[in-house]
Parts: structure tokens; sequence; C-alpha cells
């Protein structure tokens, strides 16, 4: 068995005579025939040891080199067959992990199943490691083998390249074309690198992929700053050709389609002095005649790729060759000059790129194509300005008078391709081309003569202009009309004669070349002679032409009454839906303010509950102030009660007093003790009326005052009775006067325990004031607040109220547009049932109509049928 093993090694190695190769093949044959060998070699390779591990790698990618599909069949259905391989990229050891990166190459070869296993193994993140580790673009050829691997994993792979976009592996690709100023002296190896860089970004963003992660992919790019880097290396100095061709492919297809990159794009200049557009440049380098043939090329598809859908960039390149745009100091050259210089140039190779060039600039832009037709251009001194449009018509004429550099065939070819293109879907180009009374003799006698077989292409695209000229005619010239010229093919081509003559065009081997795919490759420039977009333009309109050929005059009558009928339906439904389309806004607009009410509504009613909570709080702290206020108005009355007490003691010790200094004043101390108390009762009966104004509180306190009131009247009572029992007993104290001076003695103390009484009773009679004034505030301030939010309350009921009635007309509004659109809807059905029913005669005329449908899938169709065309070649 290891014989058999060396020895398919030793036959496996390169430049070995074919024989030789044979027999390898037929070795790997038999050594596959079990599977077991090979489920027995991968386990092999799990080992570490390097004396087992590397020689397995090795055997195992001679197998796959000899039979490759075989032993990847029993690579996938091996348990853990692939997931054991991809632990090659993790050995420390270079020799077994390069090895391992080559052999795992030679496993992913048109296998998807096995492509996506290895992406889902986490390959991206390893081989983008390694080829960082190796210095990127300046590695050596492991850089190359892992570019490889990566190209294999990703290409013609949907899955993998949108694995490999969300896991922002794009990103990491943009440090490969950072260089520096000085650019010279690359490396072969260097070069082979970076190209390989270039080519699997364009693997994410080919125009086969799938166009949604086309986009994705080409947005992401400009994002992560690739699409900049990118632009860095195109206006660079010192990169060689061949990685300034490929950079300018791979700008092209990064921007094909994208607006953000192709605006960007635009704003690219070139360090020059003065700056120039990156785009005048690149044309300066298409329609100069001393640059290589793949670089004009790569040129012209990346002008192509700056205008696919992008209307603003038509019309900034139109704009150029306007007369009120053309700078007429002439200091700067504008794109629009250089396509006309390349246009009336004498090398027919860069006749036939500004000629697409310029037919890219009108595809699908009919006013662009009207605006076209004000372009004069001065041919010589003292002539006359003629239109862009003529002088194109008038060198087709001359045809080989005029001495050219290249194919003759190529400049009329592009030429024709580039009126084709104008005057399809342009009936006032039509009418400015029939305007001249040559082009028609000019055509109809193009297309009668025998000519050869390089001359039968041209003599298609003559039948092709012609027929253009009679289907988009619009009769507004009486010697051209339809009729006339379908007469003028009969009796000077033939009916069948024209057929075949337009037939010529697909017919050829390369159109079928340039319907593939939409960038220009040609093996040299002779074989220069379609265009991708304009091959698209044939297949929509061979099959019209020749139908609109043998078509009568009053088939053309019913026909054009038809086309009005339709367009007047069409106006009709386009008016209809422009109504459903507005009211549909108006709904919506209505809907959102309903919304937004509605919402306001809800806040609203969160408000008043939130103030009906806060009202109730109030309440209860109202309730428990009020409690309060009682239990002050109780402390109230035991200080006053305290207070009468104090005032007997004060009386009692100001007649001890009176009695022990004089004798004779003790009844007018006693009647000024009297006044006093009458000027305390006052206080407190002001003060208790006071308390009177508030609420059920204050009239407990009114009360609690007015039996304080009876007491203190009941206290005056008994002192004015103490008074004259006194007078009645002066007589007595007269004779007691011995014993009150010993007892003076004794009451010294008591005088000044009364003055301290005193001074606390005035000082309780103080602080209970403050108090009472503090409660009367608070009570006002709670009464204030309560009626705000009584106000408040009867303001949001009424904000709801009206916010209801606002509901309920929109309401009324939404249900009233609901309906007059019903009714709209059922005059669009009738609209459409006899607009369905026109066509139905149409059809039965003969007349082709392509349904909505049909149109909109049809350019769909053609790049399926493109991609199918592609794959089978």
């Amino acid at each position: 068995m290891f014989l058999v093993v060396a020895l398919i090694m030793d036959l496996t190695k390169e430049n070995l005579p074919k024989q030789v190769d044979d027999l390898g093949s037929q070795f790997t044959e038999i050594f596959i025939k079990q599977q077991e060998n090979v489920t027995l070699l991968l386990t092999l390779v799990e080992e570490f040891d390097f004396h087992v591990r590397w020689p397995g790698v090795k055997l195992l990618t001679s197998l796959l080199k000899q039979q490759g599909p075989q032993v990847q069949q029993i690579i996938l259905v091996s348990p853990m067959g692939v997931s054991r391989l991809m632990d090659l990229l993790a050995d420390s050891r270079e020799v077994i992990r390069n090895d391992g990166v080559l052999l795992l190459q030679q496993l992913t070869k048109s296998n998807a199943a096995i492509q996506k296993i290895v992406a889902f193994e986490n390959a991206f993140e390893r081989l983008l490691d390694i080829i960082t580790e190796e210095g990127n673009s300046d590695g050596g050829i492991v850089v190359e083998d892992c570019l490889l691997l990566l190209q294999n994993l990703l290409k013609n792979n949907n899955s993998n390249q949108n694995f490999f976009k969300e896991g922002s592996y794009i990103q990491r690709m943009k440090p490969w074309f950072e260089v520096g100023d000085d650019n010279c002296g690359w490396s072969a190896q260097k070069v082979t690198n970076l190209h390989l860089m270039l080519q699997l970004v364009r693997v994410l963003v080919s125009p086969t992929n799938p166009p949604g992660a086309t986009s994705s992919c080409q947005k992401a790019m400009f994002h992560c700053g690739l699409l900049q880097q990118l632009c860095t290396i195109l206006m660079a100095t010192g990169v060689p050709a061949d990685i300034l061709t490929e950079t300018i492919n791979t700008v092209s297809e990064v921007i094909r389609g994208c607006q953000m990159n192709q605006d960007y794009f635009a704003s690219v200049n070139a360090p020059s002095n003065p700056p120039r557009p990156a785009i005048v440049v690149l044309l300066m380098s298409m329609v100069n005649e001393r640059q290589p043939f793949v670089l004009r090329c790569a040129v012209l598809y990346c002008f192509q790729c700056f205008l696919y859908k992008n209307q603003k960039g038509q019309g900034e390149i139109v704009s150029t060759l306007l007369p009120s745009t053309i700078d007429a100091t002439g200091n700067s050259v504008s794109a629009g000059q250089l396509l006309c210089g390349g246009l009336f140039s004498t090398d027919s190779l860069s006749n036939w790129c500004a000629a697409v060039a310029l037919a890219h600039a009108l595809q699908e832009n009919a006013t662009l194509k009207e605006q076209l037709l004000r372009v004069q251009l001065a041919t010589s001194i003292g002539n006359p300005p003629v239109s862009l449009l003529q002088q194109c018509t008038n060198i087709l004429s001359q045809g080989d008078k005029i001495d050219r550099r290249g194919s003759k065939v190529q400049t009329r070819v592009g030429l024709l391709m580039l009126l084709c293109t104008w005057l399809s879907n342009c009936s006032i180009a039509v009418t400015h081309f029939l305007h001249n009374p040559a082009n028609i003799p000019f055509l109809t006698g193009q297309i009668a003569e025998n000519l050869g077989e390089e001359e039968q292409l041209v003599q298609g695209l003559c039948a092709l202009l012609l027929g253009i000229s009679i289907y988009y005619n619009d009769n507004s010239l009486e010697n051209y009309r339809k009729e006339k010229l379908k007469q003028l093919i009969e009796k000077r081509i033939g009916r069948e004669n024209f057929i075949e003559k337009l037939g010529f065009i697909s017919k050829h081997e390369l159109y079928s070349r340039a319907a593939q795919k939409p960038q220009p490759s040609f093996s040299s420039p002779d074989h220069m002679m379609f265009d991708h977009e304009f091959t698209k333009l044939v297949k929509e309109l061979e099959g019209v032409i020749s139908k609109a050929i043998y078509k009568s005059s009053e088939e053309d009558k019913k026909e054009e009454e038809v086309k009005k009928t339709l367009e007047q339906h069409d106006n009709i439904v386009t008016h209809y839906k422009k109504v459903i389309r507005e009211q549909d806004q108006e709904l919506e607009e209505l809907k959102q303010r309903v919304n937004t009410l509605t919402s306001q509504n809800e806040q609203l009613q969160a408000t008043v509950t939130q103030q009906v909570s806060q009202i109730q709080q109030h309440k209860d702290q109202y309730n428990l102030l009020k409690v309060q206020l009682g239990k002050d108005t109780q402390h109230h009355n035991s200080h006053s009660d305290t207070f009468q007490m104090n005032g007997i003691q004060v009386e009692e010790v100001s007649k001890l007093k009176e009695e022990l200094e004089e004798w004779k004043n003790k009844h007018e101390l006693l009647q000024g003790q009297l006044r006093e108390k009458d000027s305390v009762i006052e206080k407190l009966k002001s003060s208790q009326l006071e308390l009177g104004t508030t609420e059920q509180s204050s009239q407990t306190s009114k009360s609690g005052g007015l039996e304080h009131n009876n007491e203190l009247q009941k206290e005056l009572e008994m002192l004015r009775t103490q008074v004259q029992l006194q007078s009645a007993e002066i007589s007595k104290l007269q004779l007691e006067n011995q014993k009150l001076q010993v007892t003076n003695t004794s009451a010294d103390p008591v005088l000044g325990d009364s003055g301290a009484t005193a001074a606390n009773s005035s000082e309780l009679e103080g602080r209970l004031q403050q108090e009472i004034k503090e409660l009367k505030s608070e009570v006002k301030a709670l009464s204030e607040e309560k009626e705000s939010l009584k106000q408040h309350l009867d303001s949001s009921s009424s904000t709801v109220a009206i916010l209801q009635d606002e509901k309920s007309k929109l309401q009324q509004e939404v249900a009233e547009s609901k309906k007059e659109q019903d009714d709209l809807l059922v005059l669009l059905a009738d609209q459409d049932q006899k607009l369905s029913a026109l066509k139905i005669k149409l059809k039965d005329l003969g007349v082709p109509v392509e349904d909505e449908d049909d149109i909109e899938s049809g350019d769909q169709g053609d790049e399926d049928e493109d991609g199918d065309e592609e794959e089978q070649d």
C-alpha cells in the first residue's frame, strides 16, 4: 500500500508526460475504489506527528488532483471529513499550514456543498488572518494561495458571499489596497497578489450575482472606504498597466447601478494642475490610440457602468455638449468634447468607443435624446454649423471615402448603433433624421446591395435603423409617412429581403459574444463590434419591426386609433390613480392626525386622573389639618383655663402686696386689675370672632371662645364681690396689721413666683396667637389650592369634550373618504375591463399587445436568458 502511495505522489508531479499522468490517474482510481482508504487517510491527517501528517496532506492533495469529484464525494460523506481538514489551517508549522491551503484549493473546486461547509468552519477568518500575517499584497506565494482559495469559496456561491458580507469581512479587505506615493519597482509576486485581490472584489460585485446581494456589497464597500481606496490606486502614478486596467474594471463593477457610488466617483478628481475629474482623465485614455487596447476597453466599461441606471450622470455628460454649458474660454476639456473628438477622429477604434459611450448616455432617457438634437458642430471655417445628428449621418454616408486607421466597418457599426439608440422611442429624433432627404435613399441603397460578409453586418444595422424610422414615425412629414416608407421598402428592397437583412444582426457570432456579459472583452480590436446593451435593444425591436413592415395602411390606422384610445384610457387611469394616491395620502394624514389626537386624549385622561388623585390627597390633608386645628383649639382652651387660674393667683398676690405696702391704695389697685382683665377679655373676643370665618374647625374655636368669655364674666362678678367684702373687712385688717407685717416677710418669695407665673401667662398668650395666625394662613392656602384644582379639572373636562368632537368628525371624514375611494375603484375596474376588451380586439386584429406584467418581466427575462447562455458557454 505504501508503495502505491509513493508511486501516486511521484506520478502526480507537474511537467510529467501525458502517459505517466494517465498512469497516476489509474493508480488513484484503484486507491479510492475502497473508500476506507480515504477515510483512513483522513484519520492519519489528524495526527500531530509531522512525519505522518505532512505526507498525508500531500497524498490527499494528489488524489484530489487526479480524481477530484470522486474524492470530494468520499470526503463529503465521511464523518467530520471536511472539519478535520480545516484544522490544518491552525497548525503552527507553516509547511503543513501552507500545504493545507493547497489541499483546500483542490477540495473546494466546483463543489458548492463543500464550499459552504468550509466557509462555515471559519475559513474566512483564518485565511484573512494568514494574509495579514504574511503582509497583505507584499506577502509571498502563501498570500496568492489564500486568495485563490477565497475565490473558490466565493465565486458563484451566493450563500458564501452573503456570509462574507454579513461577517464584516469586506472591511478587512481595505488594507490590501493601501499604496504609497512611490509605486515603482513592484515585484512580480506583489502584482500577482494585487491582481487576485482585485478579482476577489469583483467576485462580490459581479453583474451576474443577484441584484440585491450585489447592491449590499457595493454599499458596504463604500461605507468601509474600499471604493475610495480603489480610486486612489486609479489616480496614482507608477502603477503597472495590468494592475491599473484591473483596478478600472473593479471600480466599474463597484459603482455599476449604485447611485451612491456613482455620485462619489463623479466627484473624484485627478491630482493634476488644475484638477480634472477622473471621468475626463479616463476618457482621454479611451480616445487615445496610443494607449493599450485592454486599457481602452476597461475605460469604456467604466464609463458604461458609471451611466448604468444613472440619469443624473447621463444628464451631466450630455450637458457638456449643449451650447449653454460649453466653456467659452477653452481652458478645460469636458467629457462631451472628448466624446465628439473621438467620434470624428481618424481612428476607427476611437470612433466605435465614443459612439458606444455616447449611446449609453442616451440609454432609456427620451429627454436627453431630445436635448442632444440641439448640439451644433462647427465643421470648418466659413461653413455654417451642423447638428450632431447630421454630422453622424454625413460620416456614415461617406463610408470608404475617409482614410481611417483600423477597420472601416467598425466606424460605421458604431455610428449605426448610436443612431439606433438615439432614434428608438423618440419620435422627434426620427423626424429630424427623416428631415434630411439623403438619409432614407442611403439606407435603402445599403440594404438593397449584395455585399460581402463583412458588409452584411452594416446592412443589418441599416435595416434596423430604417425599421426604427418606421416604427417610431409620428407621420409628421408628409413625404416620409409610415405607409410611404413601407411602399419604398417593398419596391426597392422587398419585404422578405428586408427581414432577412435584419436577421443578419442576431445571427452574427460577435453579437452572441457581446450578449453574454456587460463587460466588453475582445481578443483583438477587429472583434469589437457590438455592445451588450445594444444587443438588448435588438432583441426588443427585431420582432416588432418585422410585424410593422407587414401591416397594411388600414391596420396602421386602426392601430393608431387603438393607440389613441389606449392613451386616452391610460390618461384616465393615470388620473384616477393620481386621485387615489392623493386620497390615500390624505387618508394617511387623517389617520396620523387621529392617532395623534388619540394619544393626546389619552395623555389628557391620564393627567385628569392624576389631578383627581392629587385633589383627593389634598382633601385628605385638609381633613387632617382640620382635626389638628380642633386639637389646637382644645389646647388653647386649656391654656385659657391655666391663664384664668394664674389671674386669680396674681389677684391674690396683688391683694397681699397692697395690704402689706399701702393699705390706703388697695382699692384703686384692684380697680386697675379689673381694667386689665377687661382688655384681655376684649382681645380674646376679637380673636375668637376671626376664627369664626373658617369652616367647621373655626366654629368649634368660636364656641370655645364664648365659653371662655362666660367664665371671665363670672370671674369679674366674683372679683367685684370680693372687693366689697374686702372693703368691709378693711377695719378688721387694720387690726390684724401686726400679723400681716409678720406675713409680709414670708410673702416675698411668693411675689417672685407670682411674677414668673404672669410672665409665663403672657408668653403662652403670644404663642397661642401666633399658632392661630399660622392655622388661618394654612386654611386660606388650602382653599385657594382647592379652587385652582377645580378650575383645572373643569378646563380638562372641556378639552376632553372638544377632542371627542374632533375624533367623531375625523371618523366621519375617514368613512366618507373610504366610500369615495370605493366608488373610484369601481370606476377604475370598469376602465380596466374596457381596456382589456380593446386589447383583445387588437390581438384579434393581429396587433401585438404586451401586458404590463410582460413588460415589467421583460428585462428580467433577458437577464435570465443572458445568464443561462453564459453558463452554457
